[in-house]
């Protein structure tokens, strides 16, 4: 339970930290430069951010993070989580509900 706990610390520590950090239109004016440049997927950013945490590379976490705004990369690990959860749901042929109790330490329902 404690790994996922500070998943989400990390989660909103890295939030709190792009806020404060970057004013809301400059970043989108410095990844646009050139004109050729691609934006970053969020469920690619989503995947880096949770593996670095899993890492705890903290210097691979801070860039993911910085990839998309902080709601979009909240949106992607969700999605990540719930794909994984069913994923995993369906390789061990239990309900969800009972995998993502299980993920956590909570007792089984």
């Amino acid at each position: 339970m404690g790994r996922v706990v500070r998943l989400f610390g990390r989660i909103r520590e890295t939030w709190n930290r792009s806020r404060a950090a970057r004013p809301g239109t400059e970043r989108n004016k410095e990844g646009n430069a050139g004109g050729g440049s691609r934006s970053h997927n969020l469920f690619e950013a989503a995947a880096a951010y949770v593996s670095a945490c899993v890492d705890d590379d903290q210097d691979r976490i801070d860039e993911a993070a910085g990839r998309v705004s902080p709601e979009a990369l909240s949106f992607g690990v969700n999605e990540l989580a719930c794909r994984a959860v069913l994923a995993l749901a369906r390789e061990r042929d239990e309900p969800p509900r009972d995998v993502a109790r299980a993920l956590l330490g909570l007792p089984a329902m």
